[in-house]
């Protein structure tokens, strides 16, 4: 299989309030080396409760956390992250976002994207990240 889905979902189930029908996941991995994660949230994995509603920072550790436990599953991790994006609602959060992430990347050094946007999927979201990572080669670090 060239593509491996990793938590497969319908926007039907996760997104209720809307009438919305796509088959999406939160993971891609191609060709057995590539990374894909979908944009993560303040919304924690297994309950897609919100977290951190009001806080920015917040949001921003949670969307990390759940960044690092995809790439985990998917065979990777933090340190082999290539590319962020990040998207914010306010240009006054990049500061609180951006600590939160760095403390994060700490070492790696990503090639980042920060973009101010006017809303996200949720009213209650304040910021989304997401990455491009790789799996490295057995003993690579």
């Amino acid at each position: 299989m060239a593509h491996q889905r990793i938590r497969k979902f319908n926007t039907k189930d996760t997104y209720p309030e809307q009438k919305l029908d796509n088959d999406l996941c939160q993971v891609v991995v191609a060709t057995g080396t590539m990374v894909f994660v979908r944009g993560q949230t303040g919304q924690d994995l297994e309950t897609s409760k919100s977290i951190g509603v009001g806080d920015a920072a917040a949001q921003a550790d949670q969307a990390m956390k759940n960044i690092q436990t995809l790439l985990e599953e998917a065979g990777s991790s933090l340190q082999h992250i290539c590319k962020i994006t990040i998207y914010i609602i306010d240009p006054r959060y990049r500061e609180a976002v951006y600590r939160v992430i760095g403390r994060h990347l700490k070492g790696v050094f990503p090639v980042s994207t920060g973009i101010v946007v006017s809303a996200l999927a949720r009213p209650e979201w304040l910021v989304e990240v997401d990455a491009i990572a790789v799996i490295p080669d057995r003993g690579v670090t």
